[in-house]
């Protein structure tokens, strides 16, 4: 059985090498990220140019997400390039001072907003949670802090307050124009830092598509203050993102699994695509295998359902970008195989709203019951197929369309695998056979197979899916309507 979950490797220095993209491809990688915190507009340019070029040079299908880098709320920079503080230390953020003047007593911040963010008794942590600081009082642009926990501080370091409630907006101007570039790249997904409601989440779509652009909206979780209205930012999104770094500094470590499961549980109900993110491989940025904690925090993932899981810096800067997409398609092949065990589950509870949703449920069910060998899906948008990935089963699903942007969009989708397909054909029985014969020629099923095929009676119209055919392979009498 080919691999159902999905992975998202990011692009940097270290892929920019043809021959190391070439192997990443071979290991497995099915979509590419390229952060919009590093790198200028045209290394993102050539850096996905050349991945769709090497991907089509293997007959592969690679999505590109696009990740904005959001409001940078870090400390500015010190004199001496870091300083180490100690416990009960007083340090104070102060949003007036010289940027590159920072001491050991004070060190200046880029969100100005920030005195005006906390109050006595917040907690602010530095450094992704490394440092901790104990706010004793705010005084016009200062904020006055004892140390809790200390360490070495260096430049550029990022804030949060623990429990949430800095308020800087989602989009920044250079968020703004990195969605222009995103949509001159034909990104298939756009990633969203750090949204606080489903307003952030429309306003980023309403910009990509005033520039053209055709993707999907991610939207990643990494506010405490977006828990509460999780529910209406995954309605609002494509896909949604488990950005576990700044997620777990601002909720707490210890809350942090329990969080992700709830948040893929979440995202699968409401039809969502659900990505999980963050140091899933880290230890492999310098080190040809991982530890053992890091296959189990993958696997559980995988477990929970995730369409996909992500990889950073340990594609982007580490030492062996091709080996740690073939130990993360280890992986999450070994987790697969224990969840097939388990049944499939039923949410016979609900009401459908479209007929294309409808037919790709009861196809799901179906093929569960039938024992089907795979599934055709024969899609326009590719939301047939979408719907189909959200039913737990362990049976391929090939979105089979003529559209390129939705092969793109469905490398995301767990347990969906994109195939070039024209179903323009005059008649339906062509149609049919002709889906077979494709499927057969790449191996994913053989004379006696059961197989399903959904297509709509108008071929070639979006959102058309109103047929379900089950067919056995080699029985061509039956290939009719």
């Amino acid at each position: 059985m080919p691999r159902r979950t999905k992975i998202v490797a990011t692009l940097g220095p270290a892929t920019d090498d043809e021959n190391v993209l070439d192997d990443m491809i071979r290991a497995g990688m099915d979509v590419v990220r390229v952060n919009f915190s590093h790198g200028s507009h045209d290394d993102h340019i050539k850096r996905v140019e050349t991945v769709r070029n090497r991907a089509r040079a293997h007959g592969h299908q690679v999505g590109v997400l696009a990740d904005l880098q959001g409001p940078k709320i870090r400390i500015e920079r010190f004199a001496e390039g870091r300083v180490r503080l100690e416990k009960d230390d007083q340090f104070i953020l102060d949003v007036s001072m010289d940027p590159m003047e920072g001491t050991r007593e004070r060190v200046g911040v880029t969100y100005k907003e920030l005195p005006d963010d906390v109050a006595r008794g917040d907690t602010l942590l530095l450094d992704d949670g490394l440092l901790e600081l104990w706010v004793e009082e705010v005084e016009g642009t200062e904020v006055r802090c004892r140390v809790v926990v200390g360490g070495h501080l260096s430049n550029n370091k990022g804030i949060n307050r623990l429990g949430g409630g800095l308020t800087a907006r989602s989009l920044t101007d250079k968020d703004r124009s990195d969605i222009a570039v995103a949509a001159e790249m034909d990104a298939d997904y756009v990633a969203i830092s750090f949204p606080r409601s489903a307003d952030d989440i429309n306003e980023a779509r309403q910009l990509l598509r005033d520039a053209g652009g055709h993707g999907g909206v991610v939207a990643k979780i990494e506010r405490a203050e977006a828990l509460d209205v999780l529910e209406e930012i995954i309605k609002a999104a494509d896909a949604i993102m488990i950005a576990r770094g700044d997620l777990g500094v601002e909720i707490g470590d210890a809350e942090l699994p329990a969080v992700q499961k709830r948040i893929i549980y979440a995202a699968r109900a409401l039809d969502r695509v659900v990505i999980t993110a963050t140091q899933m491989m880290q230890s492999m940025i310098e080190n040809p295998i991982p530890t053992r904690a890091e296959v189990f925090d993958v696997a559980n993932a995988v477990i929970d359902g995730t369409d996909a899981v992500m990889l950073s810096a340990e594609t982007a800067a580490g030492q062996y970008p091709a080996k740690v997409i073939e130990a993360m398609d280890r992986i999450c092949a070994g987790a697969e195989r224990q969840r097939n065990k388990r049944p499939a589950e039923r949410r016979t509870n609900i009401r459908f709203k479209r007929t294309d949703e409808a037919i790709a449920k009861a196809a799901m069910y179906t093929a569960n019951s039938l024992g089907v060998k795979a599934i055709a899906a024969l899609t326009e948008s590719g939301a047939t197929a979408l719907w189909m990935s959200r039913v737990r089963s362990g049976i391929p699903i090939f979105a089979m369309t003529r559209h390129v942007e939705t092969r793109r969009k469905v490398t995301l989708y767990r347990g969906v695998y994109p195939v070039s397909f024209d179903d323009t054909a005059p008649d339906h029985a062509t149609v049919n056979r002709e889906a077979i014969d494709e499927l057969v020629r790449r191996g994913a099923v053989r004379n006696g197979d059961m197989i399903i095929i959904t297509k709509g009676d108008l071929m070639g119209v979006h959102g058309g899916t109103n047929a379900m055919k089950i067919i056995t392979v080699g029985e061509h009498d039956i290939l009719e309507g």
